[in-house]
């Protein structure tokens, strides 16, 4: 049944904002495809001007149109205008992902220079090294476990398209923190600005590991200001 939802073809669950406009596209002369184009990409270029809501991410921005505040988290952070062409849903859902991904990755670089498994090929302190030592069968073990969880989404996915589930929910709240919307949207902002933020320090994790060739928390023990 998963790989039935997961895989049938169906072209009104496609997150991109085409279905209503499709038919008269493949109707028209190639002489206006180009003029299709280059109107389309000033309307991305543009939709931050089109709103009348001031961007909070980029105050000396408008907010693109689709970005109404009534999202947790919503601060009209969308410069290139992704959500003029794509659902908001599939990008919250896509964010989300990314979000508890980063939060993983940012725990996952500290405990690696402390906690490793039994042997020398998980020995390495320095995360960038040490996935260099991953073994081919551990590649394998990574691979199909990320296909699985893959299926998994896109299954979700059409869902929350379909209108029958909120975006990233997964029923899982273990300690019951959640217990109405109020506090359901309280820990929901909580985790996108803990995720936005993780994002930017695994990314910045990984740069300055690469440079240094030191672990994160190993830099921090000789760690000098510039000035």
């Amino acid at each position: 049944m998963l790989t039935q939802v997961a895989f049938s073809p169906n072209i009104y669950s496609s997150p991109f904002k085409l279905n209503s406009f499709y038919s008269r596209i493949i109707s028209r002369p190639l002489s206006s495809h180009r003029t299709t184009v280059v109107k389309t990409f000033r309307i991305i270029a543009g939709s931050s001007s089109t709103s009348g809501r001031q961007s909070r991410a980029i105050p000396f921005l408008k907010a693109p149109p689709s970005l109404d505040g009534s999202m947790v988290g919503d601060v009209g952070f969308d410069p290139l205008g992704f959500s003029s062409i794509i659902d908001l849903r599939y990008l919250r859902e896509s964010e989300l992902k990314h979000c508890r991904i980063a939060m993983l990755a940012v725990v996952g670089f500290i405990v690696q220079e402390f906690i490793h498994l039994p042997g020398d090929v998980f020995s390495n302190p320095h995360p960038m090294q040490a996935i260099g030592q991953v073994p081919v069968a551990g590649w394998v073990q990574i691979f199909l476990l990320v296909a699985i969880l893959e299926m998994i989404d896109i299954a979700a996915i059409k869902e929350t398209l379909q209108g029958n589930r909120e975006p990233g929910y997964f029923g899982f709240d273990p300690l019951g923190l959640a217990k109405d919307k109020q506090a359901h949207d309280r820990y929901l902002l909580s985790e996108l600005k803990n995720g936005r933020l993780a994002m930017i320090a695994s990314i910045a994790f990984m740069v300055q590991s690469s440079r240094s060739n030191e672990g994160i928390i190993a830099q921090l023990t000789h760690f000098k200001l510039p000035f």
